[in-house]
């Protein structure tokens, strides 16, 4: 069984996939956010037809670091709600705080330039999402 796991954000939205053992989460993707969710839906669906198994769905949902909801994660709901009328799978929202700062200090740590990050940084971040998702599945 797979699990698909999701940064949203306001321009991109970071993906990543488990190993079919739920172990490992890689990052895989970065979808370009269109205008409405409709394109962003077309390519997780195409995504998720390319990795067989998929059972469940972590989308990562910002929270304040004193855990409070603020207006981006009004906006992560809104996708999530768009996510269970189109998929019949298990749809997870998930703590993502500082999920985008951890991807950006590995990467810095990693010897990557400034333009290499950008252009992984949303997929890293899903990885780390996901990640931490898979593990805390596995404690008892």
């Amino acid at each position: 069984m797979r699990i698909i796991g999701l940064d949203f954000g306001d321009k991109r939205i970071g993906v990543a996939i488990s190993d079919p053992t739920g172990l490992i989460a890689t990052g895989i993707a970065v979808i370009g956010k269109g205008e409405t969710f409709e394109p962003d839906i077309r390519e997780l669906k195409r995504l998720i037809k390319k990795y067989d198994g998929v059972a469940e769905i972590v989308v990562g949902l910002p929270k304040t670091l004193a855990g409070k909801t603020g207006p981006q994660a009004e906006k992560v709901t809104t996708f999530i709600e768009a996510l269970k009328n189109e998929f019949k799978l298990n749809i997870v929202a998930w703590d993502e705080r500082l999920s985008t700062a951890e991807a950006e200090r590995g990467m810095i740590e990693a010897g990557l330039s400034r333009e290499k990050r950008r252009k992984v940084i949303d997929q890293s971040a899903a990885a780390i999402i996901l990640q931490s998702y898979l593990d805390r599945k596995r404690k008892p």
